[in-house]
Protein backbone atom coordinates (compact mmCIF):
# COMPACT_ATOMS: atom_id res chain seq x y z
CA UNK A 1 0.00 0.00 0.00
CA UNK A 2 2.73 2.49 0.89
CA UNK A 3 1.76 5.83 2.44
CA UNK A 4 -1.75 7.18 1.79
CA UNK A 5 -1.76 10.47 -0.12
CA UNK A 6 1.99 11.09 0.21
CA UNK A 7 2.69 11.72 -3.48
CA UNK A 8 -0.08 14.31 -3.68
CA UNK A 9 1.12 16.19 -0.57
CA UNK A 10 4.70 16.25 -1.87
CA UNK A 11 3.46 17.58 -5.21
CA UNK A 12 1.64 20.40 -3.43
CA UNK A 13 4.13 21.30 -0.69
CA UNK A 14 7.50 20.33 -2.21
CA UNK A 15 6.97 20.60 -5.94
CA UNK A 16 10.67 21.08 -6.63
CA UNK A 17 11.42 17.69 -5.07
CA UNK A 18 9.75 15.86 -7.98
CA UNK A 19 11.40 15.86 -11.40
CA UNK A 20 10.05 14.40 -14.61
CA UNK A 21 12.58 12.07 -16.21
CA UNK A 22 13.14 9.83 -19.23
CA UNK A 23 14.65 6.35 -19.24
CA UNK A 24 17.70 7.59 -21.13
CA UNK A 25 18.47 10.07 -18.36
CA UNK A 26 19.55 7.14 -16.18
CA UNK A 27 22.35 6.08 -18.51
CA UNK A 28 25.21 4.67 -16.44
CA UNK A 29 23.13 4.53 -13.24
CA UNK A 30 22.77 1.54 -10.93
CA UNK A 31 19.14 1.27 -9.83
CA UNK A 32 17.62 -0.91 -7.08
CA UNK A 33 14.24 -2.23 -8.24
CA UNK A 34 11.44 -3.47 -5.98
CA UNK A 35 11.02 -6.93 -7.53
CA UNK A 36 7.62 -7.93 -6.13
CA UNK A 37 6.01 -4.67 -7.22
CA UNK A 38 7.48 -5.06 -10.72
CA UNK A 39 6.37 -8.68 -11.06
CA UNK A 40 2.86 -7.76 -9.94
CA UNK A 41 2.70 -5.03 -12.60
CA UNK A 42 3.71 -7.52 -15.30
CA UNK A 43 1.14 -10.10 -14.17
CA UNK A 44 -1.58 -7.45 -14.32
CA UNK A 45 -0.54 -5.64 -17.50
CA UNK A 46 0.73 -8.38 -19.83
CA UNK A 47 -2.47 -10.29 -20.62
CA UNK A 48 -4.80 -11.24 -23.41
CA UNK A 49 -8.06 -9.31 -23.54
CA UNK A 50 -11.09 -10.74 -21.81
CA UNK A 51 -11.57 -13.55 -19.25
CA UNK A 52 -8.71 -16.00 -18.69
CA UNK A 53 -6.29 -13.46 -20.14
CA UNK A 54 -3.29 -14.60 -18.10
CA UNK A 55 -0.28 -15.65 -20.22
CA UNK A 56 0.61 -19.24 -19.37
CA UNK A 57 2.87 -22.08 -20.46
CA UNK A 58 1.60 -25.47 -21.67
CA UNK A 59 0.99 -26.54 -18.07
CA UNK A 60 -1.17 -23.51 -17.30
CA UNK A 61 1.49 -21.77 -15.18
CA UNK A 62 1.67 -17.94 -15.52
CA UNK A 63 4.57 -16.60 -17.58
CA UNK A 64 3.78 -12.87 -17.86
CA UNK A 65 6.29 -12.06 -15.12
CA UNK A 66 9.06 -13.78 -17.08
CA UNK A 67 8.01 -12.16 -20.35
CA UNK A 68 8.02 -8.72 -18.71
CA UNK A 69 11.35 -9.19 -16.94
CA UNK A 70 13.12 -10.45 -20.04
CA UNK A 71 12.09 -7.72 -22.46
CA UNK A 72 11.85 -4.79 -20.04
CA UNK A 73 15.36 -5.44 -18.74
CA UNK A 74 16.71 -5.61 -22.26
CA UNK A 75 15.32 -2.10 -22.74
CA UNK A 76 16.83 -0.87 -19.47
CA UNK A 77 20.22 -2.36 -20.29
CA UNK A 78 20.14 -0.93 -23.82
CA UNK A 79 19.70 2.47 -22.19
CA UNK A 80 22.84 1.89 -20.14
CA UNK A 81 20.96 1.26 -16.87
CA UNK A 82 22.30 -1.34 -14.45
CA UNK A 83 19.32 -2.82 -12.56
CA UNK A 84 19.58 -4.81 -9.34
CA UNK A 85 16.39 -6.55 -8.19
CA UNK A 86 15.48 -6.67 -4.51
CA UNK A 87 13.08 -9.37 -3.30
CA UNK A 88 10.94 -9.31 -0.15
CA UNK A 89 11.75 -11.53 2.81
CA UNK A 90 9.53 -12.20 5.80
CA UNK A 91 7.04 -9.36 6.44
CA UNK A 92 7.16 -7.74 9.90
CA UNK A 93 4.62 -9.08 12.40
CA UNK A 94 3.13 -5.60 12.58
CA UNK A 95 2.13 -5.88 8.94
CA UNK A 96 -0.32 -8.62 9.92
CA UNK A 97 -3.37 -6.35 9.94
CA UNK A 98 -2.58 -5.14 6.42
CA UNK A 99 -2.08 -8.71 5.18
CA UNK A 100 -5.42 -9.71 6.71
CA UNK A 101 -7.10 -6.84 4.83
CA UNK A 102 -5.53 -8.06 1.60
CA UNK A 103 -6.68 -11.62 2.28
CA UNK A 104 -10.24 -10.39 2.85
CA UNK A 105 -10.08 -8.32 -0.33
CA UNK A 106 -8.91 -11.36 -2.29
CA UNK A 107 -11.74 -13.49 -0.84
CA UNK A 108 -14.24 -10.78 -1.78
CA UNK A 109 -12.81 -10.69 -5.31
CA UNK A 110 -13.21 -14.48 -5.52
CA UNK A 111 -16.91 -14.17 -4.61
CA UNK A 112 -17.39 -11.38 -7.14
CA UNK A 113 -15.63 -13.48 -9.77
CA UNK A 114 -18.03 -16.37 -9.24
CA UNK A 115 -20.99 -14.02 -9.55
CA UNK A 116 -19.57 -12.53 -12.76
CA UNK A 117 -19.00 -16.02 -14.19
CA UNK A 118 -22.60 -17.04 -13.42
CA UNK A 119 -23.83 -13.86 -15.12
CA UNK A 120 -21.46 -14.41 -18.06
CA UNK A 121 -20.13 -10.89 -17.44
CA UNK A 122 -16.86 -11.05 -19.39
CA UNK A 123 -15.74 -7.57 -18.42
CA UNK A 124 -16.41 -8.32 -14.75
CA UNK A 125 -14.61 -11.66 -14.95
CA UNK A 126 -11.47 -10.00 -16.35
CA UNK A 127 -11.61 -7.26 -13.68
CA UNK A 128 -11.93 -9.64 -10.73
CA UNK A 129 -9.28 -11.99 -12.11
CA UNK A 130 -6.85 -9.08 -11.92
CA UNK A 131 -7.92 -8.27 -8.36
CA UNK A 132 -7.10 -11.82 -7.32
CA UNK A 133 -3.61 -11.68 -8.77
CA UNK A 134 -0.77 -12.10 -6.27
CA UNK A 135 2.95 -12.77 -6.74
CA UNK A 136 3.73 -16.25 -5.44
CA UNK A 137 6.97 -17.59 -3.93
CA UNK A 138 7.35 -19.80 -6.99
CA UNK A 139 7.10 -16.79 -9.32
CA UNK A 140 9.72 -14.96 -7.25
CA UNK A 141 12.09 -17.93 -7.54
CA UNK A 142 11.44 -18.17 -11.30
CA UNK A 143 12.25 -14.47 -11.61
CA UNK A 144 15.49 -14.85 -9.65
CA UNK A 145 16.55 -17.73 -11.91
CA UNK A 146 15.84 -15.70 -15.07
CA UNK A 147 17.62 -12.59 -13.79
CA UNK A 148 20.75 -14.55 -12.89
CA UNK A 149 20.78 -16.15 -16.35
CA UNK A 150 20.55 -12.63 -17.80
CA UNK A 151 23.54 -11.55 -15.70
CA UNK A 152 21.52 -9.20 -13.48
CA UNK A 153 22.24 -9.22 -9.71
CA UNK A 154 19.53 -9.99 -7.14
CA UNK A 155 19.36 -9.22 -3.44
CA UNK A 156 17.01 -11.21 -1.22
CA UNK A 157 16.06 -9.03 1.74
CA UNK A 158 15.42 -10.51 5.20
CA UNK A 159 12.49 -8.08 5.43
CA UNK A 160 10.76 -5.47 3.26
CA UNK A 161 12.17 -4.91 -0.24
CA UNK A 162 11.64 -1.12 -0.07
CA UNK A 163 13.73 -0.96 3.13
CA UNK A 164 16.52 -2.99 1.53
CA UNK A 165 16.45 -0.77 -1.57
CA UNK A 166 16.80 2.24 0.72
CA UNK A 167 19.78 0.59 2.43
CA UNK A 168 21.49 0.04 -0.95
CA UNK A 169 20.80 3.66 -1.89
CA UNK A 170 21.97 5.14 1.43
CA UNK A 171 25.06 2.94 1.31
CA UNK A 172 26.05 4.23 -2.14
CA UNK A 173 25.67 0.92 -3.97
CA UNK A 174 22.94 2.34 -6.24
CA UNK A 175 21.80 5.74 -7.50
CA UNK A 176 18.15 5.34 -6.54
CA UNK A 177 15.18 3.08 -5.74
CA UNK A 178 12.64 2.17 -8.42
CA UNK A 179 9.24 1.35 -6.90
CA UNK A 180 5.63 2.50 -6.79
CA UNK A 181 5.44 2.28 -2.98
CA UNK A 182 5.98 5.72 -1.48
CA UNK A 183 7.16 4.27 1.82
CA UNK A 184 10.60 3.82 0.21
CA UNK A 185 11.02 7.51 1.12
CA UNK A 186 9.87 6.81 4.68
CA UNK A 187 12.60 4.15 4.90
CA UNK A 188 15.04 6.90 3.93
CA UNK A 189 15.94 6.24 0.31
CA UNK A 190 17.61 9.45 -0.97
CA UNK A 191 16.05 9.08 -4.44
CA UNK A 192 12.86 7.25 -5.37
CA UNK A 193 11.89 6.64 -9.00
CA UNK A 194 8.34 5.82 -10.08
CA UNK A 195 7.34 4.13 -13.37
CA UNK A 196 10.91 3.27 -14.42
CA UNK A 197 9.88 -0.28 -15.35
CA UNK A 198 6.60 0.73 -17.01
CA UNK A 199 6.12 0.27 -20.75
CA UNK A 200 7.10 3.03 -23.19
CA UNK A 201 3.43 3.58 -24.04
CA UNK A 202 2.55 4.00 -20.35
CA UNK A 203 5.47 6.37 -19.77
CA UNK A 204 4.19 8.65 -22.54
CA UNK A 205 0.93 9.04 -20.63
CA UNK A 206 2.44 8.90 -17.12
CA UNK A 207 6.12 9.90 -17.25
CA UNK A 208 8.83 8.76 -14.87
CA UNK A 209 8.97 10.82 -11.68
CA UNK A 210 12.04 11.05 -9.47
CA UNK A 211 11.61 12.13 -5.83
CA UNK A 212 14.53 13.68 -3.95
CA UNK A 213 14.16 13.05 -0.21
CA UNK A 214 16.31 15.97 0.91
CA UNK A 215 14.23 18.38 -1.16
CA UNK A 216 11.01 16.74 0.10
CA UNK A 217 12.06 17.46 3.70
CA UNK A 218 13.08 21.03 2.87
CA UNK A 219 9.84 21.75 1.02
CA UNK A 220 7.64 20.34 3.78
CA UNK A 221 9.58 21.95 6.61
CA UNK A 222 10.42 18.57 8.20
CA UNK A 223 13.40 16.74 9.54
CA UNK A 224 13.42 12.95 9.02
CA UNK A 225 11.76 12.24 12.38
CA UNK A 226 8.91 14.65 11.56
CA UNK A 227 8.53 13.06 8.13
CA UNK A 228 8.29 9.51 9.50
CA UNK A 229 5.64 10.58 12.02
CA UNK A 230 3.73 12.41 9.28
CA UNK A 231 3.76 9.25 7.11
CA UNK A 232 2.48 7.12 9.99
CA UNK A 233 -0.37 9.58 10.59
CA UNK A 234 -1.25 9.52 6.87
CA UNK A 235 -1.62 5.74 7.02
CA UNK A 236 0.99 3.02 6.56
CA UNK A 237 1.12 -0.79 6.46
CA UNK A 238 2.17 -1.25 10.08
CA UNK A 239 -0.56 0.24 12.25
CA UNK A 240 -4.01 1.77 12.30
CA UNK A 241 -4.21 5.53 12.43
CA UNK A 242 -6.38 8.23 13.97
CA UNK A 243 -9.88 8.25 12.54
CA UNK A 244 -10.62 11.62 10.95
CA UNK A 245 -6.97 12.38 10.18
CA UNK A 246 -6.01 12.35 6.51
CA UNK A 247 -2.85 13.64 4.80
CA UNK A 248 -3.79 17.33 5.10
CA UNK A 249 -4.59 17.09 8.82
CA UNK A 250 -1.49 14.94 9.38
CA UNK A 251 0.66 17.65 7.82
CA UNK A 252 -0.97 20.37 9.92
CA UNK A 253 -0.71 18.39 13.17
CA UNK A 254 2.97 17.47 12.75
CA UNK A 255 3.95 21.02 11.76
CA UNK A 256 2.15 22.30 14.87
CA UNK A 257 3.04 19.54 17.34
CA UNK A 258 6.30 18.08 15.94
CA UNK A 259 5.59 14.46 16.99
CA UNK A 260 2.78 11.90 17.18
CA UNK A 261 3.03 11.87 20.98
CA UNK A 262 2.22 15.57 21.06
CA UNK A 263 -0.55 15.12 18.48
CA UNK A 264 -2.19 12.42 20.61
CA UNK A 265 -2.06 14.67 23.69
CA UNK A 266 -3.53 17.59 21.72
CA UNK A 267 -6.42 15.46 20.42
CA UNK A 268 -7.35 13.76 23.70
CA UNK A 269 -10.97 14.40 24.56
CA UNK A 270 -11.89 15.65 21.09
CA UNK A 271 -14.87 13.68 19.76
CA UNK A 272 -14.06 14.59 16.17
CA UNK A 273 -10.94 12.40 16.17
CA UNK A 274 -10.85 8.79 17.36
CA UNK A 275 -7.52 7.41 18.53
CA UNK A 276 -7.59 3.59 18.24
CA UNK A 277 -6.48 1.45 21.17
CA UNK A 278 -4.07 -0.44 18.89
CA UNK A 279 -2.41 2.69 17.50
CA UNK A 280 1.14 1.29 17.60
CA UNK A 281 2.87 4.35 16.20
CA UNK A 282 6.08 3.97 18.24
CA UNK A 283 6.60 0.41 16.94
CA UNK A 284 5.84 1.55 13.38
CA UNK A 285 8.34 4.38 13.80
CA UNK A 286 11.00 1.91 14.91
CA UNK A 287 10.33 -0.28 11.87
CA UNK A 288 10.93 2.67 9.55
CA UNK A 289 14.06 3.78 11.40
CA UNK A 290 15.54 0.34 12.09
CA UNK A 291 14.20 -2.05 9.43
CA UNK A 292 15.34 -5.64 8.99
CA UNK A 293 17.86 -5.37 6.15
CA UNK A 294 21.20 -6.79 5.07
CA UNK A 295 23.84 -4.05 5.55
CA UNK A 296 25.64 -2.88 2.41
CA UNK A 297 29.01 -3.99 3.79
CA UNK A 298 27.71 -7.58 3.90
CA UNK A 299 26.36 -7.41 0.34
CA UNK A 300 29.65 -6.24 -1.10
CA UNK A 301 30.15 -5.44 -4.78
CA UNK A 302 27.16 -5.83 -7.13
CA UNK A 303 28.16 -7.59 -10.36
CA UNK A 304 26.53 -7.53 -13.80
CA UNK A 305 27.76 -10.43 -15.93
CA UNK A 306 27.38 -11.68 -19.49
CA UNK A 307 24.09 -13.48 -20.23
CA UNK A 308 24.11 -17.29 -20.21
CA UNK A 309 22.91 -17.96 -23.77
CA UNK A 310 22.47 -21.72 -23.43
CA UNK A 311 20.91 -21.40 -20.00
CA UNK A 312 18.39 -18.80 -21.20
CA UNK A 313 17.37 -20.93 -24.19
CA UNK A 314 16.97 -24.01 -22.00
CA UNK A 315 14.89 -22.14 -19.42
CA UNK A 316 12.80 -19.78 -21.54
CA UNK A 317 12.27 -21.94 -24.64
CA UNK A 318 12.52 -25.56 -23.51
CA UNK A 319 11.01 -25.22 -20.03
CA UNK A 320 8.68 -22.23 -20.39
CA UNK A 321 7.65 -22.51 -24.04
CA UNK A 322 8.71 -19.08 -25.31
CA UNK A 323 9.43 -18.64 -29.03
CA UNK A 324 13.00 -19.65 -29.89
CA UNK A 325 13.56 -16.97 -32.52
CA UNK A 326 12.36 -14.15 -30.25
CA UNK A 327 14.42 -15.34 -27.28
CA UNK A 328 17.59 -15.67 -29.40
CA UNK A 329 17.08 -12.14 -30.75
CA UNK A 330 16.60 -10.94 -27.19
CA UNK A 331 19.85 -12.61 -26.10
CA UNK A 332 21.69 -10.91 -28.98
CA UNK A 333 20.29 -7.55 -27.83
CA UNK A 334 21.39 -8.36 -24.28
CA UNK A 335 24.96 -8.97 -25.44
CA UNK A 336 25.04 -5.72 -27.39
CA UNK A 337 23.64 -3.83 -24.42
CA UNK A 338 26.66 -4.94 -22.39
CA UNK A 339 28.72 -2.39 -24.32
CA UNK A 340 26.30 0.42 -23.44
CA UNK A 341 26.39 -0.57 -19.79
CA UNK A 342 30.20 -0.59 -19.70
CA UNK A 343 30.39 3.09 -20.73
CA UNK A 344 30.52 5.77 -18.06
CA UNK A 345 28.36 8.82 -17.64
CA UNK A 346 29.99 12.02 -18.85
CA UNK A 347 29.66 13.60 -15.39
CA UNK A 348 31.76 10.78 -13.89
CA UNK A 349 34.86 12.25 -15.57
CA UNK A 350 34.54 15.54 -13.71
CA UNK A 351 35.05 16.42 -10.08
CA UNK A 352 32.28 18.03 -8.04
CA UNK A 353 33.31 21.43 -6.77
CA UNK A 354 32.06 22.75 -3.50
CA UNK A 355 32.61 26.31 -2.26
CA UNK A 356 33.92 26.52 1.27
CA UNK A 357 32.85 29.52 3.36
CA UNK A 358 35.49 31.08 5.56
CA UNK A 359 34.77 32.53 8.97
CA UNK A 360 37.24 35.43 8.58
CA UNK A 361 38.21 36.08 4.95
CA UNK A 362 40.42 39.06 5.83
CA UNK A 363 42.90 36.78 7.62
CA UNK A 364 43.26 34.49 4.62
CA UNK A 365 46.30 34.92 2.43
CA UNK A 366 45.36 36.78 -0.73
CA UNK A 367 42.70 38.96 0.92
CA UNK A 368 38.94 38.68 1.30
CA UNK A 369 38.20 38.68 -2.43
CA UNK A 370 40.17 35.56 -3.24
CA UNK A 371 37.91 32.55 -4.07
CA UNK A 372 38.57 29.12 -2.65
CA UNK A 373 37.07 25.84 -3.82
CA UNK A 374 37.23 22.38 -2.34
CA UNK A 375 37.26 19.58 -4.89
CA UNK A 376 36.05 16.06 -4.31
CA UNK A 377 35.54 13.06 -6.59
Amino acid sequence: MGIKGLAKVIGEKAEGAVKEQKVENYFGRKIAIDASMTLYQFLIAIRHDGPGGQLTDEFGEPTAHLNGLFYRNIRLLENGIKPVYVFDGKPPEMKGHELKKRTKAKAKAAEDLKAAQLADDKEGIAKFEKRMTRVSKKQNQEAIKLLKLMGIPCVESPGEAEAQCAELNKGGLVYGTATEDMDALTFGTPRMIRRLTASQAHQKQMPIHEFNLEEVLDGMGFDMDNFIDFCILCGCDYTNTIRGVGPKKALQFILENKSIENVVKALEGQKRFTIPEDFQYSQARKLFKEPDVTPCKEIGVLKWTDPDRDGLIEYMVTEKGFNMERIVKGIDRLKKSKKAGSQKRLDSFFSITKKVKRKNPSKTKGGPNKKFKKTRK
